[in-house]
């Protein structure tokens, strides 16, 4: 993780988003560098979900001066690579070749530990020697300690440590380094960004846009596989669930693949919505199907919940208001060869469950006996919108009630900025439905979206009395 920097698959890591849960993406880079002093000001170390700060120290400062670049790149807002070349001067011990592997096991404590920098270097007035790079910050004043001199001593090596000058180049430097260096001293680097595919999306703060396209370059630069960068210009607030963006850097192709949870998705960024950190939500309602249920997936974007299902030999009625969703949602049913098992549709959510999801529950409950297992499961990923759309279970079948353990199971998503989300969510659901779910169902957060901001899903069975509407005699 430490060598790709900001990357993309720290955030689908359940323990970092965690601890990250109420800060921002360079914290993590923090936790991440604690020990490498390569911090300015302050750093931050994590006990359990506790937070605490200690002081920068002398050692911080001289490691953070070894890989910084220089100062004259400050305020730069197009990349230049070539500003970013600098000599520093480094400790190192002069061993004969042959030896070498062996010295490097022996004082791997001290060598310089830096990805895409040599430890071990020509000697240019000895053939038969090599130059071992050690660690600036190991080896303070050019001095090597007691414990070395012992392991110098037994490898027969002289322990006198030399300067060496140590070219560095961009290559050289990480992506926080590059953006800490170039953007106003003090301010946020960068919010971290998510991958889709070989696309980078980027929500970028309003001090950072002047360095923007810069901050595009260096992300293509430093995280192989990207080609394209973009920044969220607009908040999600339109019909279709997705937003306008400008593209940074790289390709101007925003199709892309992804994959999750072992199925493949195509699908255009700019026209519908789709977000990796989802990854693991997706699978935990997937395993709470089994063969031969039935799944109403009210909004159901490219098919994230649907596919799986339908894989698992679960009948699935997928549904999407957007145009480029449901055509998105048609090809990945093709593409991941589930097709023929999906009934797909492109009506607003709420037409969906009077029409087709009222059809077949009428249709299919009367008909379920006692030894057979069917479960109805209702999906509802809107979460700005969803819990809206609760009101429409009232009353939706008129007849008399089945069994109680026929009643489908709704799994409905939705934001909170509570001090008690769940509570919150579940008040909210009970005034749609317009019945007290108390004991009757159960909150799951599902991630963080943004400071006093929760993502969760409250499921619950459709009680029996909002459900049915008993004939007239």
């Amino acid at each position: 993780l430490w060598r790709f920097g900001y990357s993309a698959r720290l955030l689908k890591t359940n323990h970092f988003r965690t601890a990250a849960s109420n800060t921002s993406f360079p914290v993590v880079w923090m936790l991440l560098a604690q020990y490498s002093g390569r911090i300015r000001g302050r750093f931050v170390v994590v006990e359990k979900n506790r937070f605490f700060t200690m002081s920068e120290t002398v050692e911080d400062k001289a490691n953070l001066e070894l890989y910084s670049p220089h100062r004259e790149v400050r305020g730069m807002t197009l990349l230049n690579r070539e500003a970013f070349k600098r000599t520093v001067v480094v400790p190192v011990l002069k061993v004969n070749k042959k030896i070498v592997n062996t010295l490097l096991k022996s004082l791997k404590h001290a060598v310089l530990q830096r990805p895409g920098l040599k430890r071990v270097v020509e000697d240019p007035k000895d053939e038969d020697s090599r130059l071992v790079i050690l660690d600036p910050h190991k080896v303070p004043e050019f001095s090597l300690g007691a414990s070395e001199h012992e392991v110098l001593k037994q490898l027969n090596v002289h322990p006198e440590v030399s300067k060496y000058n140590l070219e560095l180049t961009y290559e050289n430097f990480k992506l926080e380094e590059i953006l800490r260096a170039v953007l106003p001293e003090g301010q946020e680097v960068t919010s971290g960004f998510s991958r889709v595919g070989h696309i980078a999306h980027l929500n970028l703060r309003d001090h950072q846009l002047p360095y923007r396209y810069l901050i595009g370059q260096v992300i293509i630069d430093k995280n192989p596989g990207i080609t394209c960068v973009v920044n969220k210009t607009s908040i999600i607030d339109s019909t279709y669930r997705n937003f306008q963006m400008e593209v940074l850097a790289g390709e101007n192709n925003l199709v892309t693949k992804v994959k999750e949870n072992n199925f493949t998705y195509e699908l255009d960024f700019s026209k519908v919505y789709w977000n990796p950190r989802l990854s693991t939500e997706h699978s935990r309602i997937i395993e709470l199907l089994k063969p031969g249920d039935v799944l109403f997936d009210v909004f159901a974007g490219i098919g994230p919940f649907a596919i799986p299902a339908a894989k698992k030999k679960c009948r699935v009625f997928a549904n999407d208001l957007n145009p480029e969703s449901y055509h998105w949602l048609l090809h990945n049913c093709k593409l991941n060869k589930v097709d023929d098992k999906i009934k797909a549709f492109n009506m607003d959510g709420r037409d969906f469950l009077l029409g087709p999801v009222r059809e077949e529950l009428s249709k299919e409950l009367p008909l379920l006996k006692e030894e057979q297992k069917t479960s109805f499961h209702v999906v509802m990923n809107l979460p700005a919108l969803a819990i809206e759309f609760l009101d429409v279970f009232r009353h939706l079948l008129v007849r008399e009630p089945c069994s109680t353990a026929d009643l489908p199971m709704v799994h409905c998503y939705g934001f909170s900025k509570a001090d008690d989300p769940a509570k919150d969510i579940q008040e909210r659901a009970e005034a749609s439905l317009g019945t007290s779910l108390d004991g009757r169902c159960s909150t799951y957060l599902v991630r963080n979206v943004a400071p006093n901001k929760e993502m969760l899903c409250i499921s619950f069975q459709i009680p029996v009395d909002v459900l049915y509407k008993r004939p007239c005699p």
